[in-house]
């Protein structure tokens, strides 16, 4: 069994570390710590540049839920068509209403801004009250994949859920396992849930540069990072799920 490999990266940085591991294609966002927001149009000019991987950009004008107005909407159709003017070969979006459900008309229109470019709905998707209604919405909708955990805290603890959700898609849909996924637990989702493609960011905290720091002054500078993918991260997480 073929088993894909997509690695989250929010810099060129680790897209190159990515595609140095092993990874068969990128989600490109920025601010990982908030979930992740749309990328800057040069780094996705960039991070197209310096490797040869797919790049499915990230479509989210902001942290928080998945209810959006009407210029948020009109904002995300235009970083859809910018985002395929750099270079990017597929979109990772969501939309939600107020009574968890898939948001039917503004995800069409999403869709339909993608220009027949493959389209995920992100994790939206867990958020929703019932997860096999809006797999079928999605379904309707012509959505090509979807990212999710099967609606818990990580994809291992969903993994009975994620094995219904691919029962139900079959070959209309991929169901992308993510959220947690290590190489200590890769192997063990995939065989339990049978999915055939998973999601994770190999991330590993790495220590601040800036040497001198204001202490009167507080502007979200920590001793430690977030962190940075790492190529041997990745190439363990591969490895875990090759010839399974």
């Amino acid at each position: 069994m073929v088993v894909l490999t997509e690695v989250c990266v929010d810099s060129a940085s680790g897209a190159k570390a990515a595609w140095n591991g092993g990874a068969d294609r990128l989600e490109l966002c920025a601010a990982l710590e908030t979930g992740g927001l749309t990328p800057s149009r040069g780094l996705q000019e960039t991070v197209v540049g310096v490797t040869d991987l797919p790049v499915h950009v990230l479509v989210r004008p902001r942290q928080g839920d998945f209810c959006y107005d009407s210029g948020e909407i009109a904002a995300m159709v235009a970083d859809i068509r910018g985002a395929l003017d750099d270079g990017a070969t597929g979109l990772v979006v969501g939309a939600l209403t107020a009574a968890g459900e898939v948001d039917r008309d503004v995800t069409a229109r999403l869709a339909d801004a993608a220009g027949g470019a493959p389209v995920t709905f992100n994790r939206a998707f867990d958020l929703v009250e019932d997860q096999h209604a809006a797999l079928d919405v999605l379904l309707e909708l012509g959505i090509r994949r979807v990212l999710t955990s099967g609606g818990r805290r990580t994809a291992a603890e969903g993994a009975q859920r994620l094995a219904e959700l691919v029962r139900r898609a079959g070959e209309d849909i991929v169901i992308l396992a993510g959220a947690g996924i290590t190489p200590t637990n890769a192997g063990g989702l995939v065989r339990t849930s049978g999915v055939r493609e998973i999601h994770f960011s190999a991330r590993q905290p790495v220590q601040a540069t800036l040497r001198f720091r204001n202490p009167d002054v507080a502007l979200g500078v920590g001793e430690v990072r977030l962190g940075r993918t790492s190529a041997g991260a990745v190439a363990a997480t591969v490895a875990a799920v090759r010839d399974l």
